[in-house]
């Protein structure tokens, strides 16, 4: 899944981004407003974690900008400001959660996957089609009885395609959600990654197509669950 940061504070940065890429989260990087924007209208985004005193365009401009242009994206507003008129004011432009600052780290995961569930409505907790078990919250991945060691860019793939089913994703799309802007490869790389992912779902006991091409448009989970 795909956040923006919108951040200032290279400390905060850093340590926040890290912990985001652990997790297997893909993580685009604002430092003012005005560049949150631009990266806002170039990729679509499953959350984005916003700071409020921000050069340019403040995080409170930013997100009445955001729903005002009809962008529904979770956002999880950081501030170092806590009294209640800052987080009324806020939520009242449309923050889904805000965390002041200095935050506990381990909270604002839990917060992050809480309003990445939020917006999968619908979604239950344990991603499942067939034989294939994906549990966002603890990053195992099990066919069967076998589990599936799998790389960050594999696991994302393939929670990707669970999300997405029945949906075909095209490269373009696949691309768009899984690399960030610093680090885009072509077109190949996503065929070298489903490649590798496909031979470890075979190797635990799926079938080679548990993920199929659909040529001429991209790939998708095979509709008949195994």
């Amino acid at each position: 899944m795909r956040i923006l940061l919108v951040e200032d504070d290279d400390r905060i940065t850093r340590g926040l981004s890290e912990a985001l890429a652990d997790q297997n989260y893909v993580v685009d990087i604002a430092h003012d407003g005005e560049a949150g924007w631009d990266f806002i209208e170039a990729a679509p985004y499953d959350l984005i974690l916003l700071d409020v005193m921000l050069p340019k365009l403040d995080g409170i401009a930013l997100c009445r900008k955001l729903r005002q242009n009809g962008h529904r994206t979770p956002v999880l507003m950081l501030t170092a400001r806590d009294t209640s008129p800052d987080k009324v004011l806020g939520l009242d432009v449309g923050a889904d959660d805000y965390v002041v600052k200095p935050f506990d780290l381990q909270e604002l995961m839990a917060r992050v996957r809480a309003l990445l569930r939020r917006g999968d409505t619908g979604m239950p907790p344990i991603l499942e089609w067939g034989s294939l078990q994906f549990d966002p919250n603890t990053c195992e991945v099990t066919y069967g009885e076998n589990f599936l060691h799998l790389t960050p860019k594999e696991y994302g793939l393939l929670e990707l395609f669970l999300r997405s089913n029945p949906r075909v994703l095209s490269r373009d799309a696949i691309l768009d959600h899984l690399w960030s802007f610093e680090d885009t490869p072509g077109e190949d790389t996503v065929k070298t990654h489903l490649r590798r992912l496909r031979q470890k779902l075979k190797a635990a006991g799926a079938p080679s197509n548990f993920i199929e091409t659909v040529y001429g448009l991209g790939y998708r989970l095979h509709q008949n669950p195994f």
